[in-house]
């Protein structure tokens, strides 16, 4: 596995090794001391353990995002494609961080196979590139209705650099009334 950090500390782009022939291919999607081993590698702190796996499948143009989970339940999640493709999104929203409302975003999918590691303290979303794509995300904590934030996916102080090819995106009513960034609650 190849762990290769953003420009948000603490993020950071998980490319496993692929093997493949003419039969197709084969890769590890996680192993736990790899990846406790990768991170260690980038002066990065091991996470709680992962405790919730989810999946979710969207068509071209929705917009899941951008998430997050106060204490006592924040999430790290390490997310990927397994069909499809996506323009993914961490953004910084840990009071007093240097990288407050900064964000990154890269392309993950079936083909590149790239994961993204977002740890706590971060907010999360996506833009589906085309239809049917199937995304996969590992989170350190359970979800908790009571403690689920999210802040809006075009907020003018972020500006956002979504691709033109999904927009304007479908959202969930909770995604489209969520605050801006400066209304809503920071970890």
């Amino acid at each position: 596995m190849k762990f290769t950090p953003t420009e948000l500390p603490g993020v950071v782009i998980v490319e496993p090794t692929v093997f493949g022939d003419d039969r197709g291919w084969f890769y590890e999607s996680f192993n736990e001391p790899k990846f406790h081993a990768g991170l260690r590698e980038l002066g990065l702190p091991t996470p709680r353990p992962f405790v919730q796996d989810n999946h979710s499948r969207s068509a071209t143009g929705v917009l899941r995002g951008l998430h997050y989970q106060l204490p006592p339940h924040p999430q790290g999640k390490l997310v990927r494609v397994v069909r499809g493709r996506v323009w993914d999104v961490a953004v910084d929203i840990r009071k007093g961080s240097p990288t407050f409302g900064r964000w990154v975003g890269l392309e993950l999918s079936q083909a590149n196979h790239r994961q993204l590691w977002i740890p706590e303290g971060f907010a999360h979303g996506f833009l589906s590139l085309e239809d049917d794509t199937e995304f996969l995300y590992k989170t350190t904590g359970v979800y908790a209705k009571d403690c689920e934030r999210a802040i809006r996916w075009d907020d003018p102080q972020l500006r956002i650099a979504w691709p033109a090819e999904g927009l304007p995106p479908a959202l969930a009513p909770k995604d489209a009334a969520a605050p801006l960034l400066a209304q809503a609650q920071h970890i």
